[in-house]
């Protein structure tokens, strides 16, 4: 048995806390979109690794900056006039021997990539500019991948937690994104832009969204066409939560005002704030299970972009999740589960320092009942943890 610890948490579940405060950032905002270019190049760095030398090696593409661009708003579509800057920085392997790894080549046909396949107006050659940051790894943190064991040892001493189950309130917002951002939604509303934000705030059965989405100027020939476009998505939106078992009143860009012309209206050329008025980075986004959730415990660690075998960074923020739904699945008269993850910089990653998970116990449950189940699902995660680490190497775990 690992250094497994289960303990009764004896606090009141968030579904039935008075108050929620749920996010979601959106395909097209600028802080998910660095995450998820991030994490797509990490995915290409480990596929090339893999074919030529046979496993993973050294890289962290966790550092990253898009810098807006420029552009002039016009009815009928606007002009960029200064493109978009995305900084991509921190450590890669970029030599084995005597063998030269592409890397910067990967990680610019990965961004390009990414902006065609999922912002329909982003133009990857003329709308973005890329630099690339990366460096060579230090020695030590170099040398983990060249030790012997079937186990990488973590790269760093980190902590992350997970839970489960989410909440009505924490799937609402996400779907409602999903909902927005949706091929079918996007063929039926051309002039919804992707950058989508969902604030979500509940109060008893009463669930506020405040939504925020770009709109594409090429579309809107005028203020009148916008504010009646306005009013038609947000009536989607009703349509969309009304089966819900909340109370949901939906807002849509509440920062307009009628009558100031285009300084009334979220308008951008297109479909990002970035493209004139909002910079990204990693990490400041949605966390693994794709929510900002505010009375969570949640990591620090921006699991985007790092490596997937030895960053507990990425691997324990993603396992805790997992571990806290099996958990939960498989064991009943549960209301609420959090795993906790510590690792111990150089020791195997299947050897966390501690693994705790805190219950929440329905009543006439007792935490003697279930603790050794729940050690022994946590004992065979991390035993498994090597085939986890590879669904995380084959971008089959999303991580934002």
């Amino acid at each position: 048995m690992k250094n497994i610890t289960v303990e009764e948490l004896k606090q009141v579940p968030v579904a039935e806390q008075k108050i929620e405060i749920v996010e979601r950032k959106g395909l097209g905002h600028p802080d998910h979109i660095c995450d998820s270019i991030m994490n797509e190049i990490s995915v290409e760095l480990s596929k090339e690794y893999l074919e030529k030398f046979g496993r993973i090696l050294h890289h962290n593409i966790d550092k990253a900056l898009l810098a807006a661009g420029e552009v002039e708003n016009k009815f009928g579509g606007g002009i960029v006039k200064k493109p978009m800057l995305l900084v991509i920085g921190d450590r890669a392997t970029f030599f084995v021997g005597d063998k030269k790894i592409p890397v910067n080549e990967i990680v610019v046909k990965t961004a390009k990539k990414w902006f065609r396949e999922n912002l329909r107006f982003v133009d990857p050659v003329e709308h973005v500019k890329y630099q690339i940051e990366l460096k060579q790894g230090s020695v030590a943190l170099t040398d983990i991948f060249r030790r012997k064991g079937n186990v990488l040892g973590a790269n760093d001493t980190s902590a992350t937690v997970g839970y489960a189950p989410t909440t009505q309130t924490e799937r609402i917002v996400l779907e409602t994104e999903n909902f927005l951002n949706s091929k079918k939604f996007k063929e039926r509303f051309p002039e919804s832009g992707e950058d989508v934000k969902v604030m979500g705030l509940r109060v008893n059965n009463d669930l506020n969204l405040t939504i925020g989405m770009a709109f594409v100027d090429k579309f809107i020939d005028s203020e009148e066409t916008y504010f009646r476009k306005k009013e038609e998505i947000l009536q989607e939106i009703k349509n969309f939560t009304e089966n819900f078992d909340l109370n949901i009143r939906p807002y849509l860009n509440t920062l307009d005002q009628k009558g100031r012309s285009i300084a009334g209206m979220f308008l951008t050329v297109l479909g990002t704030c970035a493209d004139g008025s909002d910079s990204g980075q990693v990490g400041r986004g949605n966390r693994v299970n794709g929510i900002i959730p505010l009375n969570r415990p949640v990591s620090s660690e921006a699991a985007a972009g790092k490596n997937p075998v030895s960053h507990v960074g990425k691997i324990y923020n993603a396992l805790s999740h997992r571990i806290a739904n099996e958990i939960y699945k498989n064991i009943s008269g549960l209301k609420e589960v959090y795993v906790w993850l510590l690792s111990q910089i150089g020791q195997p990653i299947n050897q966390p320092a501690i693994a705790t998970a805190q219950i929440i116990l329905e009543k006439g449950n007792s935490l003697n009942s279930i603790q050794k189940e729940v050690q022994e699902i946590v004992d065979f995660e991390l035993e498994h943890i090597n085939e986890f680490c590879t669904d995380l190497a084959n971008g089959k775990i999303k991580v934002c």
